[in-house]
């Protein structure tokens, strides 16, 4: 079980300040376990809804046979939030983004990290409608909306956030695949870490 550190632990190790890259489906279990680990009124504000075990599970299992983005951001082996593109539909320009932080690593600035990799992500695949779906209750999402940007219109128990991401460029572009190559690398270095036997140091029989 992932130990979250104290605050002065997380100062002084770097490591728990979490990385962020792209996931991909063999990342599935990994974000079954991240949702799975969302106390009850985090999980409400992901879904909108008191979601079951049932329901979180199966909707980790279908989230990489469709067409979305979804960013993880790791603190040590563990998933402990993410940001998630979700793209397709008949209006191609348009998107919904979602996001979820475990409760113990709150208050950090990882929801806006994910953000702007999600933003980053939509302005490269040309999205001009960027929706943020949330409760009225979800006040920490509404401020993330509106820093960056976001006009909001409420609806009953319900507020929808619509963002307009800048369009692409070279330099935003180059940005992405930057920060894409480096997550697959790391990736394969901590593939390979949990792979490939220990050998200890020094000459053998």
């Amino acid at each position: 079980m992932l130990r979250c550190g104290r605050k002065d632990e997380i100062m002084s190790d770097p490591s728990l300040s979490g990385t962020i890259r792209k996931l991909w489906v063999g990342d599935t279990a990994a974000f079954r376990e991240h949702l799975m680990r969302l106390d009850p009124a985090t999980r409400r504000n992901r879904f909108g809804m008191a979601a079951s075990d049932a329901f979180v599970a199966r909707y980790a299992e279908t989230s990489f046979s469709t067409d979305t983005a979804i960013h993880g951001l790791f603190v040590g082996e563990a998933i402990v939030g993410c940001g998630e593109l979700r793209l397709g539909g008949s209006d191609s320009a348009a998107a919904e983004a979602a996001f979820s932080v475990e409760s113990d690593w709150q208050g950090r600035g990882f929801g806006t990290r994910l953000m702007a990799r999600v933003l980053l992500t939509a302005r490269n695949r040309r999205i001009r409608r960027l929706y943020m779906n949330c409760l009225a209750s979800n006040r920490q999402m509404q401020h993330l909306a509106r820093r960056n940007g976001a006009e909001l219109e409420w609806d009953g128990g319900d507020v929808v956030g619509l963002l307009v991401p800048e369009t692409p460029s070279p330099a935003s572009v180059l940005a992405e695949a930057m920060r894409d190559s480096f997550g697959w690398a790391t990736a394969v270095v901590e593939m390979q870490k949990r792979v490939l036997p220990r050998r200890p140091f020094g000459p053998t029989a």
